[in-house]
């Protein structure tokens, strides 16, 4: 199945990640990203979008309300929004003994 997962930027200023929708012309199953400085640099959080007072993903953010699309998304990034989304770990993503990686995006 292929998703049409977006990164973009909103009228608000915030950057959140989502499902395109084509047909009601919105983001779906939409997440916020949240950068968290770092003595080595930055990582990034994704968390639902409703957090603190929804802990699962969902809503819908319409069309008009998007200032900037991404043109690419980290490969990293995409499958971490899968997993956010799904609650399924993609096993790209864990080292061999089962750890998180340390690619900086924490979930």
């Amino acid at each position: 199945m292929q998703y049409d997962i977006r990164l973009v930027k909103l009228v608000s200023g915030e950057t959140v990640m989502g499902q395109y929708d084509s047909q009601s012309e919105a983001l779906k199953d939409v997440v916020l990203i949240q950068t968290i400085p770092t003595g080595a640099g930055v990582q990034l959080a994704i968390l639902p979008y409703g957090f603190p007072l929804e802990e699962d993903v969902g809503g819908e953010i319409a069309e008009k309300y998007i200032i900037y699309t991404y043109s690419k998304i980290p490969e990293e990034l995409s499958k971490k929004y899968l997993e956010a989304k799904s609650n399924i770990r993609i096993a790209s993503s864990l080292d061999p003994l089962g750890n998180k990686g340390s690619g900086g995006i924490l979930l």
